[in-house]
This record gives structure tokens, sequence and C-alpha cells, in this order.
């Protein structure tokens, strides 16, 4: 095999594996379950009713 052909199949794997983790990151960001924090209780004089 010559240097040109080791060169082109190294870069093919490189860029094979950056895209294989790059696909499974994105899954993973796709797959959390985000929560938010439950609501603080409010005093009595501060309630949504009043504007």
């Amino acid at each position: 095999m010559s240097t040109m052909m080791i060169v082109i199949v190294l870069a093919v794997v490189v860029v094979l594996a950056v895209l294989a983790l790059s696909i499974l990151t994105i899954n993973k960001g796709y797959s959390y379950k985000h929560t938010i924090d439950p609501p603080k209780d409010l005093p009595p004089d501060e309630t949504r009713d009043k504007k």
C-alpha cells in the first residue's frame, strides 16, 4: 500500500469515529429528561391574581 492510501484510510477512520461520537452525544442529549424546580409558596399578599 502506498503512503497516500494509508493517509486516506486513516482520514476515513477518523471521520467515521467523529461522526459516531457526534451521533451518540446528540442521542444522549435528546434522551435527557429535563426537570424544573417546584414553585415556591408565595406569601398571601403576592398572589398571581393581583394585577
